[in-house]
This record gives C-alpha cells, sequence and structure tokens, in this order.
C-alpha cells in the first residue's frame, strides 16, 4: 500500500515583542499565503485524510486558513512533540490504516525529516509543501524510508 506524506512549514509568523515562540501568530504575509497552499493541496494531494499539526499558535492558524481551501476536511490532531520532537516520532505513529498525511510543522525539523526520510535535502521557506512518497508503513518510517516527489512555496 502507497502512503503519501505532505510536509507543510507553517506560514510566515509575526514577531510580536514580548510574545513567547510558541504563541506567535501568522502575519499578513502569513495570512494571505496560508491560502495558496491549501488551494495546492487541493489540487494535488486530494486524498488527505490526516493531519498531525503543531501545537504552536503559527501552525494552528496556517492550519485553518489551508483546511478552508480543502474539499472535505481530514481528521486532526494537535502534537506538542512536533514542536518539540522528535518529528520523526510523530510520522511513525501516524494511524495505519492512513494513507495520506500531512504534518504541520516547523524548521529545521521539517528539512531534517525529509533528507533524512528521502535523502534529498529541501528548503523550507514558510509555507513550503514537499510530498513524500512510499510503500513501507509508518512505522518504518526512517533512513530512506521514502522518495520525494514535489516540493512547492506558494507565493502570492
Amino acid at each position: 500500500m502507497t502512503r503519501t506524506l505532505t510536509l507543510l512549514r507553517h506560514a510566515k509568523s509575526a514577531w510580536p515583542d514580548g510574545v513567547p515562540d510558541l504563541e506567535r501568530p501568522l502575519g499578513d504575509r502569513g495570512v494571505r499565503e496560508a491560502p495558496l497552499a491549501g488551494r495546492w493541496l487541493a489540487e494535488n494531494v486530494p486524498d488527505l485524510r490526516f493531519v498531525a499539526c503543531s501545537t504552536a499558535v503559527r501552525a494552528r492558524q496556517t492550519w485553518e486558513l489551508v483546511s478552508a481551501e480543502l474539499a472535505t476536511r481530514p481528521e486532526v490532531r494537535h502534537h506538542a512533540k512536533i514542536y518539540y520532537g522528535p518529528l520523526v516520532e510523530v510520522v511513525r505513529d501516524l494511524p495505519a490504516q492512513v494513507t495520506s498525511a500531512l504534518v504541520v510543522g516547523h524548521n529545521p525539523d521539517m528539512e531534517d525529516l525529509a533528507e533524512h526520510l528521502t535523502g534529498t535535502a529541501v528548503t523550507f521557506k514558510t509555507s513550503t509543501l514537499a510530498v513524500l512518497r512510499s510503500d513501507s508503513p509508518w512505522s518504518d518510517v526512517g533512513s530512506g524510508w521514502g522518495e520525494l516527489v514535489t516540493t512547492v512555496t506558494p507565493r502570492g
């Protein structure tokens, strides 16, 4: 059974004074660009069934704007481990029956995970999506687990 893992770095965030990193919101550019990532997902990964999203405010806001562009909203779980790590454990713990999942997270973890799983370096600017595929189960996620299919950074 082929599995599709899509990685999404949160959209551009703001840096308000005195706000802890975990609570930083999206900036204006992030609010404009997150829906573009959603439209790209709707057109290119229409079978998305499960989302693991960081608990950080900017990641949660990114997912809300992205998901508004999808025909159907997949099941969502928020994980502190996406923010604190290790990210590979989040992917290994995806539900076995799910064949298409999205992780909404942060750098440098997204770049590190994509390279670890595919052997290909990927630059994750804000709102970058990377689509990976594998015939192996989530529980086998590790070095060389899959192949990089495509990357895109929607800008508007």
